[in-house]
């Protein structure tokens, strides 16, 4: 019974999954906090994966281990390897001037986004690697010509845990690799010369790996505590994973599947066969784990929403829940539009939110929850949209990340959305999709393992007619009065 460990570096915290390499059953698991902030230094992942690792029994029995984490996140190292400075996070918004300087200097208007959706199948927003180069480059010269490499918070820490062996060992994957902007699903090769555009010179990136191709092995001197004092058994390292990537991975979607993740971000993606190139930027054209692409949708603003909402109301989460659906849907016209922190589609960074409707009636808790959960819900509606107009089939709708735990999210959603929504039972679905990873190096059969969750909750698709034509009327007039302000 070999077994893997599949690693989630995420936003908020670092969870750690040992599984059966052949039937994905859970043995062991840990987990460690990550600081707050939109730029973080990498030595906290390293500590927090270090302190999970311990409290899910270490490695030492392990055969593979594959790291996913968040995505675009800039990571500077030095000749020697050490980091430059904090690394800026995927909702660290101060790169959308650089974005735009990045998109006007390829062509005026439409031609500037058209070359972008070619090159690299997405258009630059601020939280896209590319970005964050070219704002270093502005405001940081000195750290920007100290830059020997650049790579992004899951392939640093495979890189440690190998040892840190050097530069030239830097390792990714196809799926990661796509949301820097300089490297290209549809060809499979990076774009040095939109790196050098953004950064000003050529550095060393990681080598991308295919779907199966080991990172190198675990290095026993690259942990401490418990684990090092065991001795590791020298396991095979995965290539790794974008979250989410990763998590479609660990849910098992197949065509047909929309995933809508609600995490600290909300993100709509589905599997596809070809790549991506939305001239728009909606659509990110971003490659899946499995040498096919996944075509995404985000939004800055989703499970923080309803932790807003839930403080507004000085009530946990489950009580917030439990007003929403007591309410009537559609909330008698109460609307929120939840850009509380910027957003990203649309592409709005110095967006705020805003709620419509508020008359005497609807000026309940009740209401305002119910607005919260539908406003949410709705932005996401939005990228489903998205997606279907690039020619994805939505035919189902898998819910994951911490914001489907709540119940009224999980029942709203189909009424929202218009098609079944499918809920697997809480979990970590981008630590078990990198342990899935993990078990296909492992196992070494030429194909993933089956692995499906069980005890799933299945909603019929039941649309509500008038909350998504009320949302799009706020969302407009809202947008529209923070063009003119």
């Amino acid at each position: 019974m070999p077994l893997v460990a599949g690693v989630d570096s995420s936003t908020q915290s670092c969870k750690v999954v040992v599984r059966d390499a052949e039937t994905g059953a859970l043995v062991r698991q840990g987990r460690a906090p990550h600081p707050d902030g939109t730029e973080v230094d990498p030595s906290a992942w390293w500590s927090a994966l270090r302190t999970a690792i311990d409290a899910a029994g270490g490695l030492t029995d392990v055969a593979a281990v594959s790291v996913a984490g968040q995505q675009h996140g800039m990571v500077c190292l030095d000749e020697a390897g050490k980091v430059i400075r904090p690394a800026l996070l995927w909702n660290d918004t101060r790169s959308a001037g650089a974005a735009a300087e990045l998109i006007q200097e390829a062509g005026e208007g439409q031609a500037g986004r058209q070359f972008w959706a070619d090159a690299v199948g997405s258009v630059p927003v601020a939280s896209f690697t590319v970005t964050k180069l070219r704002w270093l480059a502005r405001n940081e010269p000195a750290n920007a010509d100290r830059v020997a490499a650049v790579c992004l918070p899951h392939d640093w820490l495979t890189w440690r845990l190998a040892g840190a062996p050097g530069l030239d060992s830097l390792r990714t994957d196809r799926s990661d690799a796509s949301g820097t902007g300089y490297w290209s699903p549809a060809s499979g090769e990076y774009r040095p010369d939109l790196l050098e555009r953004a950064l000003g010179r050529v550095v060393r990136v990681p080598t991308v790996l295919g779907p199966a191709e080991a990172a190198g092995r675990l290095a026993p001197a690259a942990l401490s505590g418990a684990v090092a004092a065991a001795g590791s058994g020298g396991g095979l390292l995965g290539p790794g994973a974008g979250d989410n990537a990763a998590a479609g991975f660990g849910v098992g979607a197949r065509s047909g599947d929309v995933v809508v993740s609600i995490g600290t971000s909300g993100t709509v993606f589905s599997v596809a066969d070809t790549p991506a190139a939305d001239p728009s930027g909606t659509v990110a054209g971003f490659a899946d784990v499995t040498g096919r692409f996944l075509p995404l949708v985000a939004t800055l603003n989703a499970a923080r929403v309803l932790d807003a909402a839930a403080g507004l109301l000085r009530v946990g989460l489950d009580e917030l829940a439990d007003l929403a659906l007591s309410a009537s849907p559609g909330a008698d016209g109460l609307v929120m539009v939840p850009y509380l922190e910027g957003e990203r589609t649309p592409n709005r960074p110095d967006a705020t939110g805003a709620v419509h409707g508020l008359t005497l009636r609807t000026s309940t808790p009740a209401h305002l929850a119910r607005a919260a959960v539908e406003g949410m819900l709705c932005a996401l509606a939005d990228g489903l949209d998205a997606l279907a107009a690039q020619g994805a089939t939505v035919r189902r709708v898998i819910l994951v990340g911490g914001g489907a735990r709540s119940a009224a999210v999980r029942r709203i959603a189909a009424q929202v959305f218009g098609c079944p929504v499918v809920v697997p039972p809480p979990g970590e679905y981008v630590a078990d999709g990198a342990a899935r990873q993990a078990a296909w190096l492992a196992l070494g059969t030429g194909e993933p393992p089956s692995w499906t969750p069980s005890g799933t909750e299945e909603y019929a698709g039941e649309p509500v007619p008038g909350i998504r034509e009320r949302y799009a009327q706020a969302r407009e007039r809202h947008l529209d009065r923070l063009s003119q302000s």
